[in-house]
């Protein structure tokens, strides 16, 4: 599949490449929350995903996770290596600084007591290797973000593809029982999460580690008393880190509830904008929008106000250690236990050690939503596939067109079933008639013949053989369909026709269309075949799609036709029009026909007239009629109806 994202470019049931199956859902719905939302404690994303989402098996889920890292081990382990050497010169950095200031107390000292002066040239020396270490840690750094990148992306698009193809072998019936958006959000949200975790969160956890333990060490190097003072701070950061933490995540949980729930409003009405003004909605949608937009800035403002007293709260905490350092610093100074130098340095390290500590303790929080948003789309991917396709199957691409039902029974639920002993046979050229009330399992059985879904018992025959046998592909390819829901994607006219076979000429087009009655139409537009369709569709009206719908079924060329509903959207002139073209393109064609219009299937060979997942009559339109039987009833009561 491509174009995930298109909510109109959907598959349906996995149907081969160049199948001309014409309709089918979108994929439309909109996207939860994700990185680019608001910004948590410590600068870290506050709710990457559904609020509150945690992984049942956080364990099996990281596992799982660094497994799926495992052909990427050899770039992760260049970046972490990088990514040390990096922090490593950053922390030597400032020691090796502060013998600059040493060299310069010292020789103020020497000045006074008038017994030499300062040593540029040492105090230069160190600038330049300092200089030199910080930009070698800036190149380090900007290596690991390069490679975490690239590693990132590579991710993202192996998760994304993987995820794609597993949609094109898993059975309808999983679509069917899952939404859309749910769908969508496990491709774009739940695989975000784990990218931007692996592109931001893991170079930070390994920097922030690293810093930590270097600077703790490079600290002890200058005096075990000083860092007993600055270590002193750790535990009161960490307690204000959780305590604001743990309350503004909770805020920024209803912030992500009240912004989804804010955008499905503004997309619902927006997209049925017309029915809202029609019923004066606006009011009522005012209304609804300002509770919603109410909610949203109380438990906006509160999380942000939250989130930002870290900084502040972490400075004047910071400061307390400045001061205690500087304090203890001073009377080693005098002492002469330790350098001016070493304070400066000391005061340096101070400074990077509070910053990566706020990062740590967010990352259980990242974690957690990471494994959350990793079992999700392993839970996808380990969703039961459709059976696999014969390998020395039949090839359909020759079939004369011969269909038979025997004893079919099938349900979409256990124990539920739909259709109950169905049996039909039609011969070659034929068109067959499926008529019947609402849910009487008329669409069913056009499931069951593209198989979309596999029979529970019987089978479907096409010229003697079982349908299971043929590759799936093979056998949508020799059916043509015409929905009653037409499917157009966001393209040219010229694109949406060739879809029912890429390979055709701009002339075998024109062709299909003028058959279809959709030339005159199609050249009234703008920019004639070059028309393109926008996203929504809504610049041709819905009989001009089901034209277009009905020229890609004849450019397609199948051996077999599958009609539902499929002039139900166009006036009764283009009807007769669309008739008449179909009925050249239905010749030596077996055909299968869907209607509630009885009108259309009067000249049927067959009429099957279904009622609860049964075949309660059949035969042609006339002997139906004298049966005085149900076909009978459902046709006078058409016929009454336009004729009141």
């Amino acid at each position: 599949m491509s174009d995930i994202g298109n909510r109109k470019n959907a598959a349906v049931g996995g149907a081969g490449a160049g199948s001309p199956v014409m309709g089918g859902p979108g994929m439309g719905g909109p996207r939860g929350p994700g990185f680019g939302g608001p910004r948590g404690p410590g600068g870290g994303p506050a709710q990457m995903m559904i609020p509150g989402a945690k992984a049942r098996d956080f364990k099996g889920s990281i596992g799982r996770l660094i497994s799926y890292l495992g052909a990427y081990r050899i770039p992760i382990l260049a970046m972490s290596l990088i990514a040390l050497a990096s922090t490593a010169f950053s922390i030597v950095a400032p020691k090796i600084l502060g013998g600059a200031t040493t060299a310069m107390a010292e020789g103020f000292a020497a000045m006074a007591k008038g017994s030499g002066g300062i040593d540029f040239e040492k105090i230069g020396g160190i600038v330049l290797i300092t200089a030199f270490l910080y930009l070698f840690s800036a190149a380090c750094g900007y290596a690991q973000g390069w490679i975490m990148s690239g590693i990132s992306s590579k991710i993202t698009y192996r998760f994304r593809k993987d995820i794609s193809e597993k949609m094109d072998r898993m059975p309808l019936g999983y679509f069917d029982r899952t939404s859309h958006g749910e769908v969508l959000s496990r491709v774009t949200n739940d695989v975000d999460v784990v990218s931007q975790t692996l592109n931001q969160g893991f170079t930070q956890v390994v920097t922030s580690a690293a810093t930590v333990v270097g600077v703790a060490i490079m600290m002890l190097t200058i005096d075990w008393r000083m860092t007993l003072a600055a270590l002193c701070i750790v535990p009161i950061s960490l307690a204000f880190v959780r305590f604001i933490v743990k309350r503004s995540q909770k805020l920024f949980k209803e912030q992500q509830e009240s912004l989804g729930k804010l955008n499905g409003h503004v997309e619902e009405m927006y997209g049925s904008h017309v029915v809202m003004k029609a019923y004066n909605g606006e009011a009522k949608s005012l209304r609804a929008f300002g509770e919603l937009n109410g909610r949203l800035y109380g438990s906006a403002w509160k999380a942000n106000f939250l989130s930002g007293l870290m900084m502040p709260i972490m400075g004047f905490i910071g400061n307390l250690g400045y001061v205690a350092v500087t304090i203890i610093g001073g009377v080693l100074a005098f002492r002469g236990s330790i350098t001016v130098g070493d304070i400066q340095a000391f005061l340096q390290y101070v400074r990077n050690f509070t910053h990566p500590l706020t990062q740590l303790a967010n990352v259980s929080n990242v974690l957690q939503q990471t494994a959350a948003a990793a079992e999700r789309v392993f839970e996808f991917l380990d969703e039961a596939e459709e059976s696999a396709d014969p390998s020395d199957g039949p090839d359909a691409g020759t079939a004369r067109g011969h269909v038979e039902f025997k004893d079919v029974h099938f349900g979409y639920l256990p124990g539920k079933s739909v259709i109950r002993n169905f049996s039909a046979y039609a011969e070659r050229g034929h068109k067959i008639a499926i008529v019947g009330p609402t849910g009487a399992g008329k669409t069913t059985m056009v499931k069951l013949l593209m198989r979309f879904y596999d029979v529970d018992s019987g089978s479907i025959l096409v010229d003697g053989v079982d349908i299971r046998r043929f590759p799936r592909g093979d056998l949508r390819r020799a059916f043509g369909m015409v929905l009653q829901d037409t499917w157009l994607f966001n393209g040219s006219i010229m694109e949406n026709i060739r879809y029912g076979r890429p390979e055709a000429s701009d002339e075998e087009v024109y062709e299909a269309a003028r058959t279809a009655h959709a030339e005159h139409f199609i050249r009234a537009q703008p920019e004639g075949y070059a028309t393109v369709i926008n996203e929504e569709g809504d610049n041709i009206s819905q009989g001009q799609k089901q034209l277009l719908t009905i020229a890609r079924a004849i450019l397609a060329n199948p051996r077999m036709l599958i009609l539902d509903e499929a002039t139900s959207s166009v006036d009764t002139r283009t009807e007769v029009l669309i008739q008449k073209a179909m009925d050249g393109l239905m010749r030596e064609r077996t055909s299968f026909i869907i209607a509630h219009r009885l009108s259309t299937v009067k000249n049927a060979d067959l009429i099957l007239v279904m009622k609860d997942g049964d075949i309660v009559e059949q035969g042609t339109h006339d002997s139906l009629l004298k049966a005085e039987g149900s076909y009978a009833e459902i046709y006078r009561s058409q016929f009454d109806a336009a004729s009141a």
